[in-house]
């Protein structure tokens, strides 16, 4: 009964997704089809990479439908069902669902989409790339700023084009630096400068590997940003801090001067430094309050493990997470017993520790390790994690808050018992799990 139960599931979520484009204007891709149709025409082509089981896509479905009725006409909109054609998927390194590429004028090399996921966002995002095409089409074949060689802004692979849909996603949310050039493309004065600042971006992020990021933003055509950062005149260079500090960048427009403040900028950024020690309600806030997914690891007792073992496990998990930290993802380690109620509602009193637990706040749903504590089970977990193949587990709405316990120093063995500095009284606790 249980497999009849299962099979009945699998099929009615198979006739779902594969009913997301039936009927639409979305155009259905395949391995067979996607050169021909893609690759080799000369349309221009959005592209949705989407998988069977992922409830992001099926959320999304409704608004994809919305774009590609909104560009019929303009832009050709299809989709690709990664789980049945994954060579496709490999081939434009698809590591996360749904994945949106814009194949502009180059089809070889399309462009990732980064901004709002909601119809309008996407339209509007694609039409600044139109007007950008248009642009540089004007700029090779015609004299309407002087003369060619003075239009033609120079381009490079490491410089990046911000746009109002895009900058968000891209530099608001990043834990990185951004140097940003605001410019128009009739002024003289940009133009001149585009050498230095393209020489800049280039050793910048060889000797920062990648960490110092220069982009540009088009004034003109990107006018709620150019409003929102009071740009009253071009060139004009601001900074984006991790903290979200917004400074004007005040130095000379040379790539000596622009690589010597990136560089003083990389020289005082914080390492990445995964799983700090869950030790308060505040910590849990300031390291996975805005991020994607927040990995708590909890480890054995320090009891079970003396302060070798202890470290051997925060070692192993650290290896792994600067595999994923490009990810915006937190990340925590607690103590078996450290935290009762918030393993009570995890579901994970009485297993087996260590374990790891993965929280996607947003959507109200947690993952487990399952599996031994190995870097092969931990590594495979976290790339399951990052394409969306993990089981999701409702959430309870009565998410406990974190006791504040005392901070481990590696130097010390801890009593049986973890020190604990505020909290739920025993009382308290053997009330919730009446």
């Amino acid at each position: 009964m249980g497999l009849v139960l299962l099979g009945i599931l699998a099929f009615t979520c198979i006739v779902t997704v594969n009913a997301f484009y039936s009927s639409t204007d979305v155009i259905k891709l395949t391995s067979i089809n996607f050169n021909s149709q893609v690759i080799q025409c000369d349309k221009l082509w959005l592209v949705e990479f989407y998988v069977l089981w992922c409830e992001h896509c099926e959320e999304f479905a409704p608004e994809w439908i919305q774009v590609a009725s909104a560009l019929k006409g303009i832009v050709k909109v299809g989709a690709i069902d990664v789980t049945k054609y994954a060579s496709i998927g490999h081939q434009y390194e698809i590591e996360e669902f749904p994945t949106i590429k814009f194949f502009g004028v180059n089809k070889n090399k399309p462009e990732k989409y980064y901004g709002g996921r909601s119809s309008v966002a996407i339209t509007n995002g694609v039409l600044s790339s139109i007007r950008f095409i248009v642009r540089e089409r004007l700029v090779e074949k015609s004299n309407i700023c002087g003369s060619e060689e003075q239009c033609h802004r120079i381009t490079n692979k490491d410089a990046f084009e911000l746009t109002d849909s895009n900058f968000d996603n891209q530099v608001a949310g990043d834990d990185e630096i951004w140097i940003v050039e605001f410019y128009a493309p009739w002024c003289e004065h940009c133009l001149s400068q585009e050498p230095e600042w393209t020489n800049a971006v280039v050793e910048l992020a060889r000797r920062t590997k990648g960490k110092i990021h220069l982009a540009a933003v088009d004034s003109t055509i990107n006018v709620m940003l150019a409003t929102r950062f009071r740009i009253q005149h071009v060139p004009m260079i601001k900074i984006f801090k991790p903290n979200k500090e917004v400074i004007d960048y005040i130095g000379e427009i040379s790539a000596p001067s622009i690589i010597a403040t990136g560089l003083e900028l990389y020289s005082k950024m914080p390492l990445f430094n995964p799983f700090e020690q869950m030790v308060s309600e505040e910590i849990l806030k300031s390291v996975c309050g805005l991020r994607e997914l927040c990995i708590i690891a909890v480890v054995p007792h320090i009891s079970d493990t003396g302060t070798s073992g202890r470290s051997d496990y925060l070692n192993l998990l650290i290896k792994i997470a600067h595999r994923y930290k490009k990810k915006k993802w937190g990340w925590l380690w607690t103590e078996a017993g450290a935290q009762p109620k918030l393993e009570c509602t995890l579901g994970i009193r009485g297993l087996a520790y260590p374990n790891i637990i993965s929280i996607d706040a947003r959507r109200k749903k947690y993952m487990l390790l399952k599996g031994s504590f190995s870097e092969r089970i931990i590594t495979e977990f976290f790339r399951k994690l990052s394409l969306g193949h993990l089981a999701r587990i409702p959430l309870s709405a009565n998410f406990p808050k974190v006791q504040t316990v005392k901070r481990w120093d590696s130097k010390d063995e801890f009593p049986k018992d973890p020190i604990i500095l505020s909290g739920p009284t025993i009382q308290e606790l053997e009330n919730d799990e009446l």
